[in-house]
């Protein structure tokens, strides 16, 4: 039943996202230096049981550095829900804040690749702070709308923690 609703929510979002994005796309050939403000709703699947389901926000602050490369900073809330396979069971949802730092490069216009590393501080009692990193691609238009895919790997305490997720998110140019 979880993977069912995943992946109906999954193709709920793309549809939308390109809905959205067969408007013009952003990142222009000229020169920029201009930083922007985004929020950001993530939706995921964990690569990792007992998790399922992982649903997220996040603040993100972009730099251009130059037309096709970007400075990056986020931090969010991130929330790992147990499969029903898995229920009365005793396992509880992974909760985390992470915290990242990376890069966004723009091979060819509108498309970015992007990587970030950072910290991920455990919600729940006993959670230790991860090490996060986050490779992935995606897409920005003129209106401001921004949609990423990306891989999350949190490495625990001697475990790690995975998803596959898809960011959608609006950003505020604050300077030019």
């Amino acid at each position: 039943m979880m993977k069912i609703s995943t992946r109906h929510i999954v193709t709920a979002v793309a549809v939308v996202a390109l809905f959205f994005t067969s408007q013009s796309f952003a990142q222009s050939s000229e020169d920029s230096k201009a930083t922007r403000f985004g929020i950001g709703v993530n939706v995921g699947v964990s690569t990792d049981d007992p998790y399922g389901l992982v649903l997220g926000g996040d603040l993100r602050l972009q730099q251009d550095f130059s037309s096709n490369v970007s400075g990056i900073l986020s931090a969010g809330y991130t929330n790992f829900s147990v499969k029903n396979a898995f229920d009365g069971l005793g396992i509880d949802s992974y909760d985390v804040i992470p915290v990242k730092a990376g890069i966004k490069v723009f091979p060819v216009e509108r498309f970015y690749i992007s990587g970030e590393i950072g910290a991920g501080f455990g919600v729940d009692n006993g959670s230790r702070t991860a090490f996060i990193y986050a490779p992935g691609i995606g897409i920005g238009t003129n209106s401001g709308l921004d949609l990423g895919l990306r891989y999350e790997g949190i490495a625990r305490s001697g475990s790690s923690l995975g998803q596959v997720a898809l960011r959608i998110a609006y950003g505020f140019k604050l300077t030019k």
